[in-house]
């Protein structure tokens, strides 16, 4: 509440860049996925479906690191409903893959 909800549109932009860095593929969206919160949010449905793919990309990034791709969007999305830990949950995941990159 103190950053007025400008931290996530950051910080979803900065995890889609890592995971386009992570992966190396030029064609891995950074810009389109944030576009969809910020202008496309009021429809709901296309927030969600953002949010779906973003968990499918996290769990895509974890298995070259060597981890069994445990991001499952189900429960981010479940997570949603009790005090927006969704993002938390993502976030644990991604510091997954840092660490193991890290070890």
């Amino acid at each position: 509440m103190i950053t007025l909800g400008i931290y996530v549109v950051v910080w979803y932009y900065k995890i889609h860049k890592e995971m386009a860095e992570l992966r190396r593929d030029p064609e891995a969206p950074v810009a389109g996925p944030l576009l969809v919160m910020v202008f496309l949010s009021w429809t709901g449905i296309a927030a969600i479906i953002s949010f779906w793919r973003t968990g499918n990309r996290i769990k895509q990034s974890q298995e070259p690191a060597g981890l069994e791709g445990a991001c499952n969007p189900v429960v981010a999305f479940l997570l949603n409903f009790v005090f927006g830990l969704g993002i938390l949950y993502y976030q644990l995941e991604l510091n997954k893959i840092a660490t193991h990159y890290a070890q």
